[in-house]
């Protein structure tokens, strides 16, 4: 894999249940509204919005070979992505994500990707000993990472020679799984995509905006990272030092996926030679139209 558009997706592929209400949701609301199931999980969703921008995804995660596995990798391969290295279990079945959203945002979400964490490293055969890369020939191209995979897993990515020439894309998955990704933030080829929560958890402190939490990460050894927070000011940092975009304001119509869009959208950016402030501009923009309902890119 030498094409600059290639880009390897490591993570959650699952089946996204999403419940969604133009209501204002609280704790035991019952309110009208649409529920959808669509192929999502994190290396997904960066997949599908990565292709979108034009590049060329490789998914590498674990699904199962029951009847929601099939349904699933089909969608995948209707999607454009390639699926040639996706690892599937005869005794594991499909992982799934639940969530319901009002129009007040996320009101609670589920992800259930022990599938995922149970496979362990049979997922990575490709890249550490297989037809992508590894310890004598590592991987050189662009790899996201998302945080559902195993603290142990992140560990062997971030210390294995397999690795060792690639870009380094890593995102979390949720506030919930930040501390995960501790082994990538003093690693000299990873980029870290985090939202102000989740940079407060792993400076173990609070930020009030998205430029100081960049910039704190930045001083505990992250190489480069990407903070967002919602509708205001985002920012990205490395030893060039700090910058900031704010994103369109926009009609929130839905917001799982949100985070996974601008994040592929940085990298496609930066894979065409965007700049700094063009790559961060661009990013917050796909996310805004995402979020609104708009994939036009």
């Amino acid at each position: 894999m030498s094409d600059t558009k290639d880009i390897v997706c490591i993570g959650s592929v699952l089946w996204d249940v999403i419940g969604r209400s133009a209501s204002v949701m609280r704790q035991g609301s019952d309110v009208p509204g649409r529920i959808t199931r669509l192929p999502g999980g994190v290396a997904m969703n960066i997949a599908m919005a990565a292709a979108r921008f034009g590049m060329s995804p490789v998914l590498m995660t674990a699904i199962g070979q029951d009847a929601e596995g099939a349904e699933l990798v089909a969608a995948c391969q209707g999607l454009g992505m390639n699926v040639d290295h996706v690892y599937r279990s005869d005794d594991l079945p499909t992982d799934r994500y639940m969530a319901v959203e009002g129009a007040n945002g996320l009101i609670a979400a589920i992800a259930d990707a022990h599938s995922l964490e149970a496979a362990g490293d049979k997922i990575l055969r490709p890249l550490l000993n297989g037809p992508l890369g590894s310890g004598e020939s590592p991987f050189r191209g662009r790899i996201a990472l998302d945080g559902n995979l195993t603290r142990q897993l992140l560990e062997i990515i971030a210390t294995s020679a397999a690795f060792g020439m690639a870009d380094l894309r890593v995102a979390p998955a949720s506030p919930g799984k930040a501390e995960r990704l501790r082994p990538f933030l003093t690693h000299s080829r990873a980029m870290l995509y985090v939202n102000l929560e989740e940079a407060g958890l792993l400076c173990q402190t609070t930020f009030d905006d998205a430029a100081r939490a960049a910039a704190a990460l930045v001083g505990r050894g992250a190489a480069r990272v990407v903070v967002t927070d919602g509708g205001r000011s985002a920012a990205e940092a490395g030893a060039a030092g700090v910058i900031t975009g704010t994103p369109p304001e926009v009609l929130v119509t839905r917001v799982t996926g949100a985070g996974d869009t601008f994040m592929a959208a940085h990298i496609a950016a930066e894979a065409e030679g965007a700049g700094r402030e063009e790559a961060l501009n661009r990013a917050l923009t796909a996310a805004a139209r995402y979020v609104s309902g708009d994939n036009a890119l």
